[in-house]
């Protein structure tokens, strides 16, 4: 396939649309439950998930579907890495990171309220992820669950490919494509592929071709992302676009080109879809989501 053929999907594929959207009401109604009150801190919490696609929560509990584990167990792993993920953009918006005011089309949670609370429910999110996590359903796989995402979130995960990102700003050197793939499997692929795994990791069952799925898929997903901020419009993407270029980072698109970096990202959902042989027909909701990553227009 060209990379002239890699073109925005109107319309994902029904049966992740079925799934995306079950998932989004699930998390949301366990996010609800989970943070009952109104103080202040709470409701930064909640404008914090909010709005999201939860394409995270999706992978668990899809990965977790197809190894028989039931949502009601899966739930509040999936609800647990939107928590992480939500935190982690907080962060990353803050004066102090990307300095960004727009996230879904919204106000970025410091420009709402001020940059302490940002701080605070970024925090809060973190340790409540883990709280999530720390549940008697999870059996002899609890520490796992809570080890693996330490480390997917931490200094060998997405706190330190933020901070590569954040290095290579001020850098004197342009990255190259392998630093470039190195910063984006931590700061974007580890909480991808450990929602992925999740499922695996609950059912004990070998998470090798979700692993790999999903380390196509992270790629795939940054690389999508960097097309978007030189092609998407705003208001669809919901952020600031070409702030990339602005601010002379060396993403996929800048060290490839456009064109090249259309036809990676077809490569890498080509992988993806390829490690889900394994599944069969049970796979394909997966193989939609891949699809629908290279093809989204925010």
């Amino acid at each position: 396939m060209s990379a002239s053929t890699v073109v925005r999907q109107e319309t994902p594929a029904p049966k992740f649309t079925h799934a995306l959207s079950r998932t989004q009401r699930l998390v949301s109604a366990r996010m609800e439950s989970a943070l009952v009150g109104d103080d202040t801190l709470l409701a930064a919490m909640r404008y914090a998930i909010t709005g999201g696609k939860m394409l995270r929560g999706f992978l668990v509990l899809e990965s977790a579907r197809l190894h028989e584990v039931s949502d009601e167990v899966a739930l509040d792993a999936a609800l647990a890495i939107e928590c992480m993920h939500a935190y982690s953009l907080v962060h990353d918006d803050l004066p102090c990171m990307d300095d960004d005011d727009l996230r879904r089309g919204l106000p970025t949670l410091h420009r709402k309220w001020d940059e302490a609370m940002a701080v605070l429910a970024g925090d809060a999110l973190q340790t409540l992820s883990f709280e999530l996590l720390a549940n008697p359903k999870f059996g002899d796989n609890t520490l796992t669950l809570i080890r693996m995402l330490a480390q997917a979130s931490g200094k060998d995960g997405m706190v330190s490919g933020q901070m590569l990102d954040i290095a290579a700003e001020t850098s004197p050197q342009p990255l190259t494509l392998e630093q470039i793939i190195l910063l984006q499997r931590r700061k974007t692929g580890c909480l991808i592929s450990w929602s992925a795994t999740a499922g695996a990791v609950i059912a004990n069952a070998d998470t090798e071709p979700l692993r790999h799925y999903a380390e196509a898929l992270g790629l795939a997903f940054q690389i999508a992302d960097d097309i978007l901020d030189v092609e998407g419009d705003a208001e669809k993407v919901g952020k600031r676009v070409r702030k990339d270029a602005e601010a002379g980072k060396a993403t996929f698109v800048s060290v490839l080109g456009l064109d090249a970096a259309k036809t990676r990202a077809q490569q890498l959902c080509n992988q993806a879809c390829a490690a889900l042989d394994i599944y069969g027909d049970r796979g394909e909701t997966l193989r939609e989501a891949a699809r629908f990553v290279i093809s989204r227009d925010s």
